[in-house]
């Protein structure tokens, strides 16, 4: 679409979970979760920058960010390969959880200045400029005692209306909840995709949108909201876009 700027264009972009080709027929515990944990499923979306399909679009895209992981425990946390009776699978490590946090962290401080409220990326300079603060007294050892200061963790609910989180488990979709401070509300959807599909892997997110735009009526979707959908990947890998409701 980038190279057809000027005429403008359309992308059938489709997401999907196939879990057939690297079913494991081993017994190493860490081969076999995904034999359980996943589930196939798939969606498919148009996207377009023609100047003449915004009438008839549901949906214009604000913003995405996808960060990276560089680091050996990221790339081995969802890793593909042999047990050591040669049977293939995917083997996922203990660290798995952590790594998407710090994956998830690092992705919603770039999103951050694109969609939050200007007081609220004040209130986290203001934070980071006092740990760094206090961190560097205790370092000159002018104030030992001092106790350590959290980052501020900013409502990413004065900026963003709906969340369609990754339904990787029910402990991944409580974890978000909690640390990103939402109401039971906005987590309606992941749960509902859990419960009625599995863990649909990155797709997952886009049956969480049309349960929003569909089916929910504890936060109904209008004219003007945006929608953050948040989805993890191995590398390890964590991808988030921002979409406003025409």
């Amino acid at each position: 679409l980038l190279h057809r700027r000027s005429f403008g264009g359309k992308a059938l972009v489709v997401s999907t979970e196939i879990i057939t080709p690297n079913l494991y027929h081993g017994n190493d515990r860490g081969f076999l979760i995904q034999n359980t944990l996943f589930r196939c499923g798939g969606a498919a979306m148009v996207l377009s920058n023609k100047w003449t399909d915004g009438r008839k679009a549901w949906y214009k895209l604000l913003n995405t960010v996808r960060v990276q992981g560089n680091d050996n425990v990221s790339y081995n946390a969802v890793y593909e390969t042999q047990d050591d009776e040669g049977e293939r699978g995917v083997r996922l490590s203990k660290d798995i959880v952590k790594v998407a946090g710090k994956c998830m962290e690092k992705n919603m401080t770039m999103l951050g200045p694109y969609v939050l409220p200007l007081s609220e990326q004040i209130r986290v300079v203001l934070s980071l400029l006092k740990k760094h603060g206090i961190k560097a007294l205790k370092k000159s050892g002018i104030a030992k005692n001092l106790p350590p200061v959290k980052v501020y963790v900013p409502d990413f609910k004065r900026g963003i209306d709906h969340f369609c989180i990754h339904a990787g488990g029910r402990a991944v979709i409580d974890g978000i909840e909690k640390n990103m401070k939402l109401e039971v509300y906005h987590t309606e959807p992941s749960r509902m995709a859990l419960m009625n599909y599995g863990n649909t892997s990155s797709s997952s997110i886009w049956y969480e949108l049309e349960y929003i735009q569909e089916h929910q009526r504890s936060n109904p979707l209008k004219k003007g909201d945006r929608i953050m959908q948040v989805a993890f990947g191995s590398g390890f890998k964590c991808t988030s876009g921002v979409w406003l409701k025409l």
